[in-house]
């Protein structure tokens, strides 16, 4: 049986130890020094700059040699991390949902030319309305998110994206190993709600929801203002001729006159963006072509029907001017009930921001300089485990808060802040780590000595186009709606 067995009666210090045992049961090789490296990465008295000020921090008392080796040459059971993630206590909606938002963040390398498998990410705010494409590693995440206005996430699986994956694909085979583990793992049983997955606009939701349709799985997406999608054919009147048609009316996202009177339609007062007024239309679905992700598809296309939602605001906390966000639900018959808990549930997805922000500033996941793909999926997989040991010690920390800081209630505290306490938690817990032994630094390249094997290079990956393919020559400024998917 495994040692996180799910136990409503387990004490979190209890709780807390026995993932950090768990996670020492990960570790295969060199398993001290990346034990004690991620217990720096925790106990640091500030942000994560490098890796070498880490080997400063009292809690690891390896080198700095011994530190790089580690994240160099180390080993890590990652499929026994994601079932050990799988098992801890996991947050829930109101009605015992489990909600899970995927998103991709990049590990930027565009200096690294001797770091193979980058790939051009696009990145935000790099310019004014510009996205800029930056060569370096992306990894998609999945986390369960919390059902109120939080910072906290609980991380589950992180998987990076290799040249010339299919991010439908993969997306969709990540998804599905995840929810198998949340199954075996007791997290979901039979009788309980579906599992929510929740995605932005980059994520084709329709082939999500058609690659996961024998899971106990909900896809809720967001889509581009540009779509068009179809409705459900009418009913073929007696003694029509020719073929019956796949497809009914147009569903233009951009044009009003075409969407007809709403299935639904809530309105809810909120606190920070007024009045909210979400409405429904039930069976809609995108035509298919053999191209993109069903490029490979053969024979006839599926129909893939869903509820599309249309959420309106007042205003924005930032005083922009607030935009129409279109939803797209694989569910049908959705009740106003549903539409108000799906809205609510994508605007949650938002807070895995928070906790990309944090790995990257404070806990340091992109200040290494790391020059292979495995160390630095090694180096990931220790600061998922490093975030989960602050979610488990959460209710176990005090708010040592700054003299400037306002003080926060127990049960509000921010993964930032349980961090500064986690240095006075880590002594009561499991610290399976042995003391290192004596050694001598080696002596190195002798004085005078080059360096005959130069390390190689390697391009970014880049997708090609096929040489039979057209070129573009719309310069419109104004471009159609899509009216395929």
């Amino acid at each position: 049986m495994s040692l996180l067995h799910r136990d409503a009666r387990r004490e979190p210090l209890a709780e807390l130890s026995c993932f950090r045992g768990e996670f020492y049961s990960c570790l295969i090789a060199r398993s001290d020094a990346l034990f004690e490296l991620a217990d720096a990465v925790l106990c640091g008295d500030g942000p994560v700059r490098s890796l070498a000020e880490l080997s400063l921090v009292g809690e690891h008392r390896r080198g700095h040699g011994g530190l790089y080796a580690a994240v160099a040459r180390g080993q890590v059971d990652a499929i026994r991390l994601r079932r050990a993630l799988a098992e801890v206590p996991l947050p829930r909606a109101a009605d015992g949902r489990l909600v899970l938002a995927i998103d991709v963040t990049c590990w930027l390398r565009p200096d690294a030319h001797t770091s193979p498998q980058r790939i051009l990410c696009h990145t935000y705010g790099r310019g004014k309305d510009q996205h800029i494409p930056v060569p370096g590693w992306p990894y998609s995440v999945v986390c369960a998110l919390e059902p109120g206005r939080s910072s906290w996430t609980a991380p589950l699986d992180a998987l990076r994206l290799t040249p010339g994956d299919d991010a439908a694909t993969v997306t969709a085979q990540q998804l599905r190993d995840l929810v198998e583990r949340l199954i075996t793992a007791g997290q979901w049983s039979t009788g309980d709600p579906d599992i929510l997955i929740v995605a932005d606009a980059g994520y084709d939701a329709p082939r999500l929801a058609f690659l996961l349709e024998d899971l106990p799985v909900q896809v809720l997406a967001r889509m581009r203002s540009d779509r068009v999608l179809r409705r459900a054919v009418p009913s073929r009147q007696p003694h029509t001729r020719g073929r019956p048609p796949r497809h009914g009316g147009e569903f233009v996202f951009g044009q009003p006159d075409t969407w007809g009177t709403p299935d639904t339609a809530t309105v809810t007062d909120t606190r920070l963006y007024g009045t909210a007024t979400a409405r429904s239309w039930d069976r809609l679905h995108p035509k298919l072509t053999h191209r993109s992700s069903w490029a490979a598809a053969d024979g006839t296309l599926p129909i893939v029907e869903g509820t599309v939602i249309r959420l309106n605001i007042d205003h924005l906390p930032s005083g922009a001017t607030p935009k129409p966000v279109w939803l797209w639900w694989s569910g049908t018959d959705a009740t106003p009930a549903d539409v108000d808990r799906l809205w609510q549930a994508y605007l949650r997805r938002f807070d895995i921001e928070h906790t990309f922000r944090l790995f990257k500033q404070t806990l340091g996941w992109t200040c290494p300089k790391i020059r292979a793909p495995e160390a630095a999926d090694r180096w990931t997989w220790l600061i998922l485990a490093a975030y989960t040991q602050l979610r488990l010690a959460r209710p176990l920390a005090a708010d040592l808060r700054r003299p400037w800081e306002k003080p926060s209630p127990p049960d509000r505290l921010t993964p930032a802040r349980v961090r500064r306490d986690f240095r006075h938690i880590r002594p009561n817990t499991v610290c399976p780590a042995r003391a290192p032994k004596p050694s001598r630094p080696s002596p190195g390249r002798p004085p005078g000595h080059k360096d005959t094997r130069p390390t190689p290079r390697h391009d970014v990956h880049t997708a090609r186009k096929t040489d039979t393919a057209k070129p573009r020559t719309n310069t419109s400024t104004t471009p159609r709606p899509r009216r395929t998917g």
